[in-house]
């Protein structure tokens, strides 16, 4: 493949996924600023209800992922995607309507249903548009949406909580989403062959590159047989790991900050947001070692 069309792919499919899944990230992290803010005291959330209601996300993003995964594959992601998008900004812009605990847990769950499909998607788009040697990068700049949207979001949380309360919070960050779905639709399409910015010469090529590639892949008949693959267990349980201390990181920082101290939700959202800078250059260092080495 030639050099222009390495560029040209990286600077115009890598900022629409990086800012497709901050938008995601950004809806399921700011919940722990609301936690600091007051949600709990406001609804009358006790602690151990407050970590149920936490979880509910999950559960809605555990029981939809693998259904997203086999839509995206085999219809469509960007039909897929953009009605994520439009249906977890509006879900993220009701919790700051809610009145009562049975309303919160509902859009919490609806709101883990319509994001779990954006992960296994965004996966699937990369692997349509780039090939094995470039893909440890391509993953590494959507992953980044984790560090990068809990850095500015801890910060932006911090100021709208402070100015406006958490219920305007989740109502302003819950609008990007369903802005970016408009975006999303018109910029987007899900196979190189589709574009208009690539030569006929550019689409076979790597088209080519691709198809000889999974070629030498082992095929999995189904779900079944590729979850009992060694590889896939491994992976299962590191991720699994990494989950844990993640979240509980991402959905408990702001509230260890906030009430271990005397510091203000500005100041909260400031603290808050410096482990999430070294991730980021972390990452960064890391991808590029996955690839060379």
């Amino acid at each position: 493949m030639t050099s222009s069309l390495a560029i040209r792919r990286w600077w115009t499919i890598m900022p629409i996924v990086f800012i497709t899944y901050s938008l995601a990230y950004l809806d399921r992290a700011n919940f722990g600023f609301a936690s600091a803010a007051g949600i709990n005291q406001d609804l009358g959330i006790s602690k151990g209800l407050s970590s149920l209601i936490g979880a509910l996300f999950f559960l809605g993003y555990f029981f939809f992922q693998i259904p997203g995964a086999i839509y995206a594959e085999r219809r469509s992601v960007k039909k897929l995607v953009f009605w994520s998008l439009v249906l977890w900004g509006g879900c993220a812009s009701l919790t700051g309507m809610v009145s009562n605990i049975p309303s919160l847990m509902v859009i919490r769950f609806v709101l883990g249903v319509v994001e779990a499909a954006v992960m296994p998607a965004m996966l699937i788009f990369i692997s349509n548009w780039f090939t094995k040697s470039e893909r440890s990068r391509a993953n590494t700049f959507l992953i980044l949406g984790n560090p990068v949207t809990v850095l500015w979001m801890s910060v932006v949380s911090g100021y709208l909580v402070h100015s406006f309360g958490w219920r305007h919070m989740f109502i302003a960050e819950g609008a990007p989403a369903i802005i970016w779905a408009v975006c999303w639709w018109f910029i987007v399409q899900d196979k190189p062959q589709q574009v208009s910015w690539l030569t006929q010469q550019q689409k076979d090529d790597l088209a080519e590159t691709l198809r000889a590639e999974q070629a030498a892949i082992k095929p999995m008949r189904n779900y079944s047989e590729a979850f009992r693959t060694p590889a896939v267990i491994k992976l299962c349980a590191q991720y699994f790991c990494w989950s844990i201390g993640v979240y509980g990181f991402v959905l408990w920082l702001p509230s260890i900050l906030k009430n271990g101290s005397t510091l203000g939700m500005v100041e909260t959202g400031w603290l808050s947001a410096l482990p999430y800078l070294a991730a980021t250059i972390a990452m960064l260092a890391a991808s590029w070692a996955s690839d060379k080495l």
